[in-house]
């Protein structure tokens, strides 16, 4: 496997100290504050090792309390809230330096087939026909801290976006992204592993693009960002090592917060993840 892949999967598995308790591992520290999809990833983690394999975590619901230190690692505190005969229920706390810094509410479901619907899958160029985003290593070291801890964050995998840093518009002129993304390398038929990296990426640049829509890049220093809240229904069986197209889309921007909402398709035009987060965008 890719060293670099395998790196990130490593980071992204958890210590076991106690019966439902989970420590997470200290990753990039080039800024203080964590990247928010690795809390999102390691607690949907957590929520996942005490549930029965048979179900798929299928909702979550998460809040950023506090803005979590990238020295220090961060511990996840599971409540076993309900196991019933088709659901089960976890609430997942994550602390750090003694306080919370982080909610996540998960709900499993036992597998069952049921009547199909989707929303469409929005036409676009085939991942092959879309150049791969590429830094060079001597380039990267010269941007800023906050720009190359992203590229860090999306190193495992491969992006290639459809839209430039300063966005796009559908034919309503709603602001969008869209990227085809997978990992760089295959990965082991673990599904829990596969929606854990999902969840983790999926923070990457959703409220972006909103921002982009106003003008905004990453290196804007009057700039204060910050995730807020985040949801994500997993709708139908999927792989982080297939091509996925991220499909981003704006909703509001008002008050310092702006709402966001992503779907994620495979190839054959499936929709297997919604997303949604709302964010702090704030003007100094």
């Amino acid at each position: 496997m890719n060293p670099v892949l395998a790196t990130f999967i490593q980071q992204l598995a958890l210590e076991k100290l106690e019966e439902n308790l989970f420590r997470g591992a200290i990753g990039d520290t080039l800024i203080k504050r964590v990247y928010g999809g690795k809390v999102l990833g390691e607690a949907s983690t957590a929520a996942q090792l005490t549930v029965e394999p048979d179900r798929a975590l299928h909702s979550l619901h998460a809040y950023f309390l506090r803005e979590a230190d990238s020295r220090s690692p961060v511990v996840y505190s599971v409540d076993r809230s309900r196991d019933g005969k088709s659901f089960s229920a976890r609430r997942v706390t994550a602390i750090q330096h003694g306080q919370p810094i982080f909610t996540l509410e998960a709900s499993f479901h036992r597998t069952e087939s049921g009547i199909e619907y989707q929303r469409n899958c929005p036409p676009v160029p085939p991942p092959e026909a879309v150049p791969p985003v590429v830094w060079s290593q001597d380039r990267i070291e010269n941007f800023p801290p906050r720009l190359q801890r992203m590229v860090r964050v999306v190193a495992p995998f491969e992006i290639r976006a459809l839209e430039t840093r300063e966005g796009g518009r559908d034919a309503e002129g709603t602001p969008i992204r869209r990227a085809w993304v997978r990992a760089i390398d295959v990965l082991p038929d673990n599904p829990a592993l596969h929606r854990a990296m999902l969840a983790y990426l999926s923070d990457y640049g959703l409220i972006w693009t909103l921002l982009a829509h106003h003008g905004f890049q990453i290196t804007n220093e009057n700039l204060v960002v910050a995730s807020l809240d985040h949801a994500m229904w997993f709708h139908r069986p999927f792989r982080m090592d297939e091509w996925l197209l991220y499909y981003c889309e704006g909703v509001s921007s008002a008050g310092a917060r702006g709402l966001a909402r992503g779907t994620f398709y495979n190839q054959a035009g499936e929709l297997v993840v919604s997303v949604a987060q709302e964010g702090l965008m704030r003007v100094i």
